[in-house]
């Protein structure tokens, strides 16, 4: 299928397009009328969870919006899929499917549009919304797929070898729970676990002193596959609904003490964060880039992880950032960014991860999420976790007004950021995710 596999541009993506909605028209918005995220919300006086898109600060009401009658064309099928209380049918869809809502929506929310009288009022503001989870995830796999926080992180334990031989064959991954998946905003609730402490030979049950965060992309599956019928490296972005910010969070000690040698348990499955709003694929068009050149030393993947437009067109330029808010900084309504890396030095794409998931006959179903695993890259501020950014505490990271932290404390609360931006383009955003440490008392 070649480039017919990769979302094109179209009129939706077009930088002169204004909205009648006039926040979404601020150089600063995360969400112009050309990003059109979807997530589920409610409100105080309409409590049921429904389909919104972001629009500048507003969000509009799919639910209420087909109500009225103002998005023609749309099958019964989309129609169907856009008044329920999750995304799942929505990115069980087609890619044709996809591509018509967006269109139909940017029509709608223009400047200009006979249906402004209509959509008005079916505006609900951001800060009377509560954002819950954007689907139900079935299943979540995080993978590994960032080379500099694989050579950083195995420096640690390996200083000679720090990648392992199967680091440039496949992207690796392991299965964690969807049960502790949350939407940001879910405080961090610090867990208890098998430590071991330096100089004993016996792990104590302990609250964990290395609790640390993980900025990585969400990755939503839209359409499965069925079991025992792998989707290859050309289809494999037809099987992509959008993504959105991922937290892993961390607890460091207990992961070291359990992970050998099935690798991560309970170190990881305590909490998982996302950002509400889901970005489309259609989205993020216009801000596809080459895959990362691979060094010539390093083994090629295996033959069914290479395609020419994957390489060519499969990254994501995506500036990230993490940012650190402690009690201190907060009453003085203060935050100190600690960490922007680029998805784009990520190593394995999205497409290439769909296709190792599925390589063995293994069933992906919409919704299902995967997480990139930590993004870094290849300068000291662009480490996208403590345990890198810290060197495991041996260097701690020297805040504003004399505060340390070589992990997170309670109270301490990391955002997560993402961006967009291409010449030429009009920029998008992803919102927030954020999450606040609290105590766990026995």
């Amino acid at each position: 299928m070649g480039a017919a596999t990769f979302t094109s541009l179209d009129e939706t993506h077009d930088p002169a397009i204004k909205s009648w909605v006039n926040s979404a028209n601020s150089s600063e918005s995360d969400f112009p009328i050309q990003n059109l995220p979807f997530g589920i919300f409610n409100t105080a006086l309409d409590v049921r969870k429904r389909i919104g898109v972001a629009i500048g600060t507003e969000i509009l009401d799919l639910n209420a919006a087909i109500a009225r009658g103002p998005l023609p064309g749309l099958p019964e099928s989309v129609i169907c899929a856009c008044r329920q209380d999750a995304l799942n049918d929505l990115m069980a869809l087609s890619k044709d499917q996809i591509k018509e809502i967006r269109i139909a929506l940017s029509r709608a929310l223009r400047l200009g549009s006979s249906q402004e009288k209509n959509l008005a009022a079916c505006l609900v503001p951001q800060r009377d919304a509560v954002m819950h989870m954007p689907a139900r995830i079935g299943n979540y796999t995080d993978f590994f797929t960032s080379i500099h926080h694989a050579r950083n992180t195995g420096k640690m334990v390996r200083p000679a070898n720090p990648l392992f031989p199967n680091f440039h064959t496949l992207p690796v991954a392991y299965h964690g729970r969807a049960s502790s998946i949350r939407v940001s905003g879910t405080p961090c609730s610090r867990p208890r676990g098998q430590v071991l402490n330096n100089g004993s030979e016996i792990p104590v049950y302990a609250p964990t002193e290395k609790l640390d965060f993980e900025l990585e992309l969400g990755i939503f599956v839209g359409q499965g596959n069925t079991l025992g019928k792998p989707i290859s490296i050309e289809d494999a972005e037809q099987h992509i609904f959008g993504v959105c910010l991922l937290n892993d969070w961390s607890a460091r000690d207990v992961q070291r003490w359990e992970a050998q040698p099935l690798g991560p348990f309970l170190a990881k499955s305590f909490l998982t964060s996302i950002s509400p709003w889901v970005i489309t694929m259609e989205a993020l068009a216009p801000f596809r880039c080459a895959a990362v050149q691979r060094d010539g030393e390093a083994p090629p993947p295996v033959s069914n992880l290479v395609s020419r437009r994957n390489q060519e067109m499969g990254g994501i330029d995506i500036s990230l950032e993490a940012i650190l808010r402690t009690d201190s900084m907060r009453s003085k309504a203060r935050e100190h960014t600690i960490s922007r890396p680029a998805y784009k030095h990520q190593y394995w794409t999205v497409a290439q991860m769909i296709t190792h998931h599925t390589e063995n006959g293994c069933s992906l179903l919409p919704a299902d999420l995967l997480g990139s695993g930590t993004v870094s890259g290849p300068s000291d501020k662009d480490l996208g976790c403590l345990l890198e950014l810290t060197a495991d505490n041996k260097e701690p990271l020297q805040l504003p007004d004399g505060e340390t932290r070589g992990y997170l404390e309670d109270g301490d609360e990391i955002v997560l950021r993402g961006r967009c931006h291409r010449d030429g383009y009009t920029g998008i955003g992803f919102g927030e995710c954020t999450g606040r440490i609290v105590s766990n008392q026995p």
